[in-house]
């Protein structure tokens, strides 16, 4: 890991997974560039809340707020690091668009930023580190996320469910066509982890559907992220890696915007 720069999306809060995975990549010795955007957590029930990243080591870790509703952000995010750091190796699309709108009551113009933002930014950034990475350098990874929706329905999630099941049926087909490249493409879900949306009841009924007695953390996905950029994950491409612990508690994924104090979870970082 150390040596390899990497372009992380999603870092915004300060229990979110993207913060997680920030700090076990530099705790092995990666360099990160990292975005975020503050103005999605702002419309979400659990409000914006900006990591701490002062005491990050200043010389392989950079922060942007960006949004990537826009299609050119994520060119930009990959040509920005490479002018930041000299060099860009993996992207680990870890952001997402949060929504809670059913089927009966979604909105197109919400079917269009989950679509824009989670799906088409996580491709084009895919296809920018393959444009831009050059050849020279080995270890080239992309890691995506996407959720539950593929064991289980999300029926007031359907935005952002759809977006997410996107991701998942694109990896096989992006691995493909980036192998020749020398990278690697695979997509986890991570199942429930404790981000903060669960509270008293909602969040002692996941808690026990898990065999080992408590959530999922952030750090369960950041170590399974930091193993998937090594040399030792070179094998390993165009795969679903549910990442859930064995949590039995339904035959369904969780259902944010229903089940859980009545707002959509901040799955994405």
């Amino acid at each position: 890991m150390s040596g390899r720069v990497v372009l992380l999306t999603g870092l915004t809060r300060s229990i979110g997974i993207g913060y997680a995975i920030a700090q076990r990549l530099l705790a092995d010795g990666a360099t990160v560039f990292a975005s975020g955007w503050q103005p999605h957590d702002e419309e979400m029930p659990w409000g914006a809340d900006l990591a701490p990243i002062d005491d990050f080591p200043k010389d392989r870790f950079h922060y942007v707020e960006a949004d990537l509703a826009i299609a050119e952000t994520a060119a930009d995010l990959v040509t920005a690091t490479i002018e930041r750091f000299g060099a860009i190796d993996c992207v680990v699309a870890n952001h997402a668009r949060s929504s809670s709108e059913s089927m009966g009551d979604v909105s197109v113009e919400e079917l269009d930023k989950c679509w824009a933002t989670n799906t088409r930014a996580s491709l084009l950034l895919a296809k920018a580190l393959g444009e831009q990475r050059g050849e020279a350098r080995p270890g080239g990874r992309v890691v995506f996320f996407t959720s539950g929706q593929h064991q289980g329905p999300m029926a007031n999630e359907i935005a952002y469910s759809l977006s997410k099941g996107a991701i998942l049926s694109m990896t096989l087909s992006v691995s493909d066509f980036l192998a020749d490249d020398g990278i690697t493409v695979n997509c986890i879900n991570p199942g429930p982890v404790d981000t903060g949306y669960a509270k008293g009841v909602a969040h002692e009924q996941v808690r026990s559907g898990f065999p080992a007695g408590r959530w999922g953390q952030p750090r369960d996905v950041a170590n399974l992220v930091a193993w998937l950029l090594t040399d030792d994950a070179a094998w390993i491409t165009g795969q679903i890696i549910n990442s859930t612990g064995g949590w039995r508690g339904a035959s369904a994924p969780i259902d944010m915007a229903t089940r859980f104090d009545g707002g959509s979870a901040p799955v994405d970082d």
